[in-house]
């Protein structure tokens, strides 16, 4: 009890002093305002595409998200989880632990009452606070450009599927950072993780649909049928989604596809059986679209634990000299 005790008083003093650090970074200013911007231009100019396209639309609110306009062909979707969330999350993380490491600090810390696993988790928690504080201001931004420009307040459906999206946002967002805390872990050079980090992000967001297609045509060669017709076989289709998924982007994007489209019926392939009886364009209730989200939602947070328990094993058995 009395180690527990001393455990909770660490961490709360680590995340507490972690967070303190993060919100009064330069390097927290940069970011916030690139956000700020972005989120804008991009709210901004979907609100006027909305506004004036689909007005009588239920789920208007919910188009601030996804519509873009043809000038501005990027949603507000696209850059949230391409750039903001992955570049915040690993900004705040990839020096988590080896900047301790390089100003000799991490002995002193821990010749006090702190734990290792205390301070690892006090630093994540930090840094997970600090970018759901940014995302519940950038999720308020968005509320009130619509608000100001459509006129019309968000119902009961909207505001539930707007506010569990910016939940799964921050899920999405600890991905990246228990990630990043990993390679500030692995690698002693701050430069060297942030340059790994960055590297696999770039990866994993541009590249890996590409490799996932190539992939999946070696695992199930394309039929000769199916090819004459411009056509994939369902088994190489399948492979292609399943590979594709690895990415915490893909899995991001289908359950904000499930959560901000109601008329969603799907992830992944759709066959003729999945569509008997349904009622094409009428919308899902909202516990409906969780269940078909739900095993990407699950998918996000695994990830997060095992990058995490990866990190954690090898922070563990690291030989801290003074």
């Amino acid at each position: 009890m009395q180690r527990e005790g001393s455990a909770l008083n660490g961490l709360g003093v680590v995340a507490l002093k972690e967070t303190s650090d993060h919100l009064t970074s330069v390097r927290m200013r940069v970011i916030e305002c690139l956000i700020i911007i972005l989120a804008f231009v991009t709210v901004y100019f979907a609100a006027q595409q909305v506004r004036d396209t689909t007005p009588e639309d239920p789920f208007a609110f919910l188009r601030l998200f996804t519509n873009a306009r043809e000038d501005v062909p990027l949603s507000f979707l696209f850059f949230l989880s391409t750039f903001l969330v992955p570049v915040m999350a690993i900004g705040l993380a990839f020096d988590a632990v080896n900047s301790e490491h390089s100003r000799r600090t991490l002995s002193r810390v821990l010749s006090q009452p702190i734990y290792r696993d205390a301070l690892l988790f006090g630093k994540f928690a930090a840094g997970l606070f600090t970018i759901a504080v940014s995302l519940l201001a950038l999720w308020l931004l968005v509320i009130g450009i619509g608000l100001l420009i459509l006129g019309v307040p968000p119902n009961a459906q909207e505001t539930a599927r707007a506010f569990i999206f910016l939940l799964v946002t921050i899920a999405y967002a600890g991905v990246w950072l228990s990630l990043a805390q990993l390679f500030s872990i692995v690698f002693r050079s701050a430069a060297t993780a942030a340059l790994v980090s960055f590297g696999l992000w770039l990866f994993l967001v541009f590249l890996w649909q590409f490799v996932a297609q190539i992939l999946a045509t070696v695992i199930a060669p394309p039929d000769p049928g199916y090819t004459s017709l411009g056509l994939q076989t369902p088994e190489t289709v399948e492979w292609q989604t399943a590979l594709a998924r690895i990415s915490p982007k893909t899995l991001y994007d289908e359950i904000a596809l499930a959560l901000l489209n109601p008329a969603q019926r799907a992830l992944g392939p759709i066959y003729l059986a999945q569509l008997q009886g349904a009622v094409l364009g009428a919308p899902l209730p909202l516990g409906q679209s969780l269940l078909i989200a739900w095993p990407q939602i699950v998918g996000l947070i695994a990830g997060t634990i095992i990058l995490f328990t990866i990190g954690y094993i090898g922070f563990q058995r690291q030989e801290v000299r003074a």
